[in-house]
Formats: C-alpha cells, sequence, structure tokens
C-alpha cells in the first residue's frame, strides 16, 4: 500500500478506470441492447442520454482545467471516484427519465474529472525517467474496465435483470474505491510545490491546436459504436447473437493497445502511430454499414478496441509531454475537446438510423469526420517530424 510504488500508483489508475470508464460509461454501452428489448428506453432517448453523458463529461475536462492546487485536485478526483458509483446505482433503482439524465451528466462529469485529473497525478507520481511504457501500461486499464465490467454485467444479466447489473456494477464499483482513494494523492512536500502551478496558454501552439482538432474528430469516432456497437451488431441480419461478444472483443482488444501503440509510437513517432491508428478506426467504424460477415463484424469490435484504447493514450501522453510539468491544462483541453466530438454524435446517428432504418449513414459520416482528423494530422507531419 506505499503510495509511492510505481506499481502500486498503475494499479490504482487502473482501478480507477475502472470504475470512472467501466462501471460508470461503458455499463450503459454493454447493457443498452437489454434495455431497448424490454423498452425501458427508446431508440430517440438513448441518443439522449449518451449525449448528456458527454455534455457532463466535457463540463468536467473543462473544469479539471483550471484547478491548481495540488490538494483540490485529489479532493476532485475522490469526489469523482464516489460519484460515479452513485451515478452507477440511479439508474438501476430508478426508472424515472430525470432521474436518468441527472445521473448519466453527473456521471460524465465525474468520469472526466477521474481520467483527467487521475492521468496527470499518475503523470506526476510516477518515479521513472521514461513514463511511455508506465503510461501505456496505465491505459491499459480502459480495455480492463470495459471487459470486466461487460462480463459482470453481461452474467448477471443471464441470471435476472438489466436493473440487478447495474445495482451490481455499482457494488463492484464501491468494493475497490478505497484503493485509489488512498493511493493516489501525494505526500505535504509535492503538495506545496505543486501548487504554484499556474494556468497559462505557453503549450497552446498551432501544432497542438491542431492535435486538439484533430482529437475531437477521434472522439466522434469513439462515440457512435461506443454507444451503440453492441445495439448495431444485434440489427445486421443473421449475426444478432453475436453483439455480446464483439463488445467483449472490444475489451480484450483495448487491454494490450496502449501498450502496443505507444511503444511503436516511441520508435516510430506519436504523429505517425496516431494517423495509422486513426485509419484502422475508419476501417471497423465501416465494416458493419458494408457487410453483416460475422467474422469481418467481429474484426470490427477487434478494430475499435484496439484503436480507441490506444489512441486515448498516445493523444494524452503526446499532450502531457507537450506541456511538460504542467499536464492537466492540455490534457484537460484535449479531453475537452474529445468530449465535445461526443455530445453530437449520438444525436446525429439517432437522427439518421431513425430517417434510414439503419445505423449505415450514421457509420459513413462518422468514418468521414476520423479521416478529417487523420489528413488534418497528415498534412502537419512535415513540419514536425519530430512527432
Amino acid at each position: 500500500m506505499r503510495k509511492d510504488s510505481n506499481l502500486n500508483i498503475l494499479l490504482a489508475g487502473i482501478v480507477s478506470l475502472f470504475i470512472a470508464i467501466g462501471v460508470a460509461r461503458f455499463s450503459y454501452t454493454s447493457l443498452l441492447p437489454a434495455m431497448l428489448d424490454d423498452k425501458a428506453i427508446s431508440l430517440t432517448f438513448s441518443g439522449v442520454m449518451a449525449s448528456v453523458n458527454y455534455v457532463g463529461y466535457l463540463l468536467g475536462a473543462l473544469f479539471a482545467i483550471f484547478i491548481k492546487s495540488t490538494g483540490v485536485k485529489v479532493k476532485c478526483f475522490r469526489l469523482g471516484l464516489l460519484c460515479c458509483v452513485i451515478t452507477t446505482l440511479i439508474i438501476g433503482i430508478t426508472d424515472n427519465d430525470y432521474w436518468w439524465l441527472a445521473s448519466r451528466i453527473l456521471a460524465g462529469f465525474s468520469s472526466a474529472m477521474v481520467m483527467v485529473i487521475g492521468s496527470a497525478i499518475i503523470m506526476m507520481k510516477l518515479n521513472l525517467e521514461n513514463k511511455t511504457k508506465a503510461m501505456g501500461i496505465y491505459f491499459s486499464g480502459i480495455g480492463v474496465a470495459l471487459a470486466a465490467t461487460d462480463m459482470i454485467g453481461r452474467y448477471v444479466l443471464s441470471i435476472s435483470s438489466w436493473q440487478t447489473s447495474w445495482l451490481v456494477l455499482a457494488l463492484s464499483g464501491a468494493l475497490v474505491v478505497f484503493y485509489p482513494w488512498r493511493i493516489l494523492t501525494f505526500v505535504e512536500t509535492v503538495k506545496q510545490s505543486a501548487i504554484k502551478q499556474s494556468f497559462n496558454l505557453a503549450p497552446f501552439s498551432g501544432f497542438v491546436l491542431i492535435l486538439i482538432t484533430a482529437y475531437f474528430t477521434a472522439g466522434v469516432g469513439y462515440v457512435v459504436q461506443g454507444t451503440f456497437l453492441p445495439t448495431i451488431i444485434k440489427s445486421l441480419p443473421g449475426i444478432g447473437e453475436y453483439a455480446g461478444l464483439t463488445w467483449l472483443l472490444v475489451g480484450l482488444a483495448g487491454i494490450p493497445s496502449s501498450v502496443v501503440w505507444m511503444r511503436l509510437a516511441q520508435q516510430y513517432g506519436d504523429l505517425n502511430i496516431i494517423i495509422i491508428a486513426m485509419s484502422i478506426q475508419i476501417v471497423g467504424i465501416l465494416i458493419p454499414a458494408i457487410t453483416a460477415n460475422i467474422y469481418l463484424n467481429l474484426l470490427s469490435g477487434i478494430f475499435y478496441g484496439g484503436t480507441f484504447v490506444g489512441l486515448v493514450a498516445l493523444f494524452i501522453h503526446l499532450g502531457g509531454k507537450l506541456a511538460h510539468h504542467n499536464p492537466i491544462v492540455l490534457i484537460g483541453a484535449l479531453t475537452a475537446a474529445y468530449g465535445l466530438g461526443q455530445v453530437g454524435a449520438p444525436l446525429y446517428a439517432v437522427a439518421l438510423t431513425n430517417w434510414s432504418g439503419n445505423y449505415n449513414y450514421a457509420l459513413y459520416v462518422t468514418a468521414l469526420i476520423v479521416f478529417s482528423g487523420a489528413l488534418m494530422l497528415l498534412t502537419t507531419k512535415m513540419s514536425k517530424s519530430a512527432y
């Protein structure tokens, strides 16, 4: 339980991602098909629920940017962990639409606080000269969180109801919340030095603004499949029963992806690898719109999990490197852009799906937006070859 152990710091970070990204965020994606089948929620309202979650995520990321005191950062991180558990519990104990909306927006705010502040705390606490590999291990926690919560949720669903699944997931988060609560904090000497950090716009060069814009498009690419992939697979003829397996593969592919992508970035350059990952993500987005072949759609899940987790790690790690000793401002700006990309995407996805009767047009538009982000980075690459 030593707070300065690199192993404990990384493990606490992974547990915090399980609570914030797995329990508070991706439980919704995993359980949405059952909620739609039970008519507990309409497709239109499911899009609204997803969108308000990202409004909360965006607000949380923006709020985190302006926290200067390390002591306040730790308190907000801890409060975020608690709120992630409580908001998950709310979905399981009530069917009131207004409570659900309030729960999802607060869950988004809380998960952003845990993600942004937690990433910054970990980068500051790790006692390593080169933190690239360690941060890759930390971000593998996104895949762990997704796979673990999916297995928990679907197992409970197989013997009970989606309401019980929400309750068990909230309980699972509550049982492990003490660990990141204890480990991800600072001794007094670090707190005093960190409190002197101030907000400034120095890191926001032209390249960084392009990077932030590209991360916005990655947020759009993330959210459509991140909200609807099991539902999309379930809607395809002949392969609906594989929806759960596809989503589990997303999580399993996400576990090693950040380590692999970060190692490739270290060898071949961050920007080159980000462009390649975004290109693979585009292919994964288009597969369900082009074919109902089960193997290709399982590959779509692997492409999605294997790229979105890696892209989060790549962008945030690069932002942390560019920001040097005060990473939370740039990490917060990146996360805010990512969140902004996610706010509108569920709404246009639902609107296009209701209009066309399938998810194809939503996937086409999403792929086009991600392509624009990759193209922006590609045109910038020559002048920033160091990345």
